[in-house]
C-alpha cells in the first residue's frame, strides 16, 4: 500500500488513480489526520506501507520523523521547484529521496523499490523448503518451476510471508491489498483470493503453507510436514485406540492406509 500525503485533493487523487492503474493500493491523506491514523494502526498494518509519497502539506517537515517512529518505509518527497535549499532541508528531516514534479507513478515505485533494496532489512526473496517467494512482483517458485498467480494472490502471499510471525486478519489483508477506505470492493473478496491461493500452493506442495482460522485470520506457516490424515478405524477398535497416519511423510504407507511392499502369503 502506498500513502500519498497532499493537502490538494486533486493532486492526491491524481496519484491515487495512477497507483491503482498500476494495480497498487493507495490511500491519501490531507495532512494532520495521517498522524492520528499512523498511531492507531497495528505493526502489521505499518508493514503493509510500501512507501510514503510526501507532497504539499503544512506538516511536510514533521511527517518523516513521525513515519520513522513506526516504520522503516521509504519516504519520497515531491517538490515543485528545482531549488537546492528545499532539497537539502528535506533530506535533513529524514526523507529518503526528493523528486521534482511531475513524477510518474512508475518512477516513484521504482525509486521506492530501490530504497528497499538498499535497506539493511531488505530481502528480495524468502525460501521455505521447496517454495521460494519473491518480493519484486515475480511469481513464487516451487521446485524451480514458477507458480503463475494473479496479481492480488501474489500480493497476498508476499504480505503474509513478510508478516509470517503474525496472524493477519481479513481486514488487515484487505487494507494492504486494496487500500484503506475502498468502498468499491467488499473485503469478503479476500476469502476468495485466499481459497484459490491455498489450493494452488497445496496442489504443488502437497500441504498447506497458509493457515486459516475463522474469525482469527491467516498466517503463513512455511515449510512443514504434511497434515496428519485421519484413517478410518475398525468398528471393534473405535472405542479404544484412535489411529492416525501421516501419509505423505511416510513413503511406506500408501493413500489407502496400507503398508506398501510384498504381501504376506
Amino acid at each position: 500500500m502506498y500513502i500519498v500525503i497532499d493537502s490538494r485533493e486533486v493532486v492526491a487523487n491524481g496519484y491515487k488513480s495512477g497507483f491503482e492503474r498500476e494495480g497498487l493500493a493507495c490511500t491519501t491523506f490531507a495532512g494532520i489526520e495521517f498522524a492520528d491514523w499512523l498511531h492507531s494502526i497495528s505493526d502489521a498494518d505499518t508493514a503493509a506501507i510500501q512507501a510514503v509519497i510526501l507532497g504539499a502539506t503544512e506538516d511536510r517537515y514533521t511527517v518523516p520523523s513521525l513515519v520513522r517512529s513506526r516504520a522503516k518505509t521509504p519516504i519520497i518527497a515531491l517538490k515543485e521547484e528545482s531549488g537546492l535549499e528545499e532539497t537539502l532541508e528535506l533530506f535533513n528531516v529524514g526523507v529518503d529521496d526528493v523528486v521534482k514534479k511531475p513524477a510518474p507513478v512508475r518512477e516513484l515505485v521504482a525509486r521506492a523499490n530501490a530504497i528497499w533494496r538498499r535497506s539493511s532489512d531488505a530481502r528480495e526473496e524468502a525460501q521455505f523448503g521447496r517454495l521460494t517467494v519473491y518480493f519484486d512482483s515475480r511469481d513464487p517458485v516451487i521446485d524451480d518451476v514458477p507458480v503463475e498467480l494473479p496479481r492480488r494472490e501474489r500480493q497476498i502471499l508476499e504480505y503474509l510471508v513478510k508478516n509470517r510471525r503474525r496472524r493477519i486478519t481479513k481486514t488487515q489483508l484487505f487494507n494492504a491489498i486494496y487500500g484503506l477506505f475502498n468502498e468499491n470492493v467488499d473485503e469478503t473478496v479476500i476469502e476468495g483470493h485466499i481459497s484459490k491461493l491455498r489450493k494452488k500452493l497445496r496442489l504443488r506442495l502437497g500441504y498447506d503453507v497458509i493457515d486459516a482460522k475463522r474469525f482469527a485470520g491467516y498466517a503463513f506457516i512455511g515449510d512443514r510436514q504434511p497434515f496428519e490424515i485421519e484413517r478410518p478405524v475398525p468398528r471393534e477398535a473405535a472405542e479404544t485406540t484412535p489411529v492416525l497416519s501421516i501419509v505423505a511423510s511416510n513413503p511406506g504407507i500408501d493413500r489407502a492406509g496400507a503398508r506398501s511392499g510384498p504381501r504376506p502369503v
